[in-house]
């Protein structure tokens, strides 16, 4: 049923009560505009974020759109849901650039085939659950661990707001940051979702007039290392772009200290599927059990393929099972038309000259709140979950993975090698919890949460 959906009704509207089941679909122009909705939900995360990574935004944004179709197809049609740029990476890539050379195409090569390993990784993972059933994540990665690595990514960015996006323009932040709670709270709706883009375009037109009233800025500047007076906003790499032409492509390179770095996002990722796909079978009243595994792999292969090219990491996205929520249309034709609008985007490099020319002062105003929200996901969690951290077991690692992250602390294990920030962390709070589990001589109670609703298992 790949490319084949039924029209539901008069292909017009909704009666009280109806769903547009993944297999149907309405009139071809109505998909159309629904569609687009998807694009809008997903944009703002899927080119902030890579951003944020220092990578292509078109690039981003094209391979999302193929990562979709692919993630489509391995789901038979089955789970309707939309592949952008994950921001489960974005603590290791920080960390890779520390590492190899900072915003160096050099270093964008390590950065892909760094995450292109996790994605193989990834995908291998899911092979694993469709094979042995998803109870497997439930043992290997309860709440309390699932929580606590999901936090320690977004907490282990601090010093990233701190030490490079907040000096580059500390007022632009501050006002940007303020604009996004403002935006993120006082809007509904769709408004509402997007408030951290509309944070985003506020910030950088603020910046734009501040040249023009106040001049150049005397602060740090990212791209120099060092403090000179510089414009904030510089539209010159926009006016020599091209309108129509292929993003910026580039092959990846494999470092090992690199991979390791950014492995403990794949924790993160199996969390955040297995609850998204979970509330995509609430929401359709199917069984999406068997299509788990398969929707695991499909993200996996979806990211490889995206960093084979220089794109981001993937993964399914929140905002837009909340358009299905609104619309009550689960049709996976609006996702197919939503991946061709979205490699359409990639191939205006005008589009992406424009997001990459976004101030550091602005991303200083919304990273801060960006890792933050991360950080609570792990959080939501434990509370949704219930974990006892009266219990030593839970609490003593987690404590001590988190305080390593957020540090972050760097531990040399060779001369060459060393292990530091979120990568550390993950490995003391997984490794920790299950040793002192064994010591206690204990059974796990809890299974993993994912980021929205998976009910307790009382049989685990």
């Amino acid at each position: 049923m790949a490319f084949r959906w039924t029209v539901h009704g008069d292909g017009r509207g909704l009666a009280p009560g109806e769903v547009v089941k993944p297999d149907e679909r309405l009139s071809w122009p109505r998909m159309v505009g629904i569609g687009a909705q998807h694009v809008i939900a997903m944009f703002g995360a899927t080119f902030v974020f890579p951003l944020v990574m220092g990578l292509d935004p078109n690039t981003a944004v094209m391979m999302s759109g193929v990562a979709t179709i692919l993630f489509l197809l391995f789901t038979q049609g089955r789970i309707p849901s939309y592949l952008g740029t994950s921001a489960s990476f974005v603590g290791g890539v920080v960390a890779v650039r520390a590492a190899f050379g900072g915003d160096t195409p050099a270093a964008d090569q390590v950065v892909t085939g760094a995450i292109l390993v996790a994605g193989l990784v990834l995908a291998l993972c899911g092979v694993a659950i469709h094979v042995l059933g998803v109870q497997i994540i439930h043992r290997v990665f309860p709440p309390v661990v699932t929580g606590a690595v999901v936090l320690l990514i977004g907490f282990g960015l601090a010093y990233v707001v701190a030490d490079v996006y907040w000096p580059q323009d500390p007022w632009i932040a501050l006002i940007t940051m303020v604009a996004t709670f403002v935006f993120i709270v006082l809007f509904r709706g769709f408004l509402g979702r997007i408030g951290v883009l509309l944070g985003l375009v506020f910030g950088f037109v603020l910046s734009w007039l501040a040249d023009k009233v106040f001049g150049n800025i005397t602060a740090y500047n990212a791209g120099t290392g060092k403090i000179d007076t510089h414009p904030r906003v510089s539209f010159q790499a926009v006016a020599d772009a091209d309108w129509i032409g292929l993003p910026h492509f580039h092959a990846p390179s494999f470092q090992a200290s690199a991979v390791l770095v950014v492995l403990p996002a794949v924790i993160a990722l199996i969390a955040e599927n297995v609850g998204h796909v979970k509330a995509v079978g609430q929401m359709t009243g199917a069984d999406v059990d068997p299509q788990m595994g398969r929707a695991v792999i499909a993200d996996g292969v979806g990211t490889v393929v995206a960093t084979a090219v220089g794109g981001s990491p993937t993964t399914t996205y929140a905002e837009n099972i909340g358009v299905m929520a609104a619309t009550r249309v689960y049709s996976t034709a609006a996702y197919y038309i939503a991946a061709v609008i979205a490699i359409l985007f990639g191939l205006c490099p005008k589009f992406g000259a424009l997001v990459a020319a976004t101030p550091g002062g602005v991303l200083g105003g919304v990273t801060v709140i960006l890792y933050g929200m991360i950080g609570l996901l792990g959080a939501k969690i434990w509370v949704e979950n219930r974990v006892d951290f009266a219990d030593p077991v839970n609490m003593v690692p987690i404590g001590a993975g988190i305080i390593l992250a957020i540090g972050p602390v760097t531990h040399q294990i060779t001369g060459d090698f060393s292990l530091a920030g979120i990568a550390l962390g993950t490995i003391v709070v997984l490794a920790g919890y299950h040793l002192l589990r064994a010591i206690a001589g204990r059974r796990a109670k809890e299974v993993t949460g994912g980021e929205i609703g998976l009910e307790r298992d009382p049989a685990v």
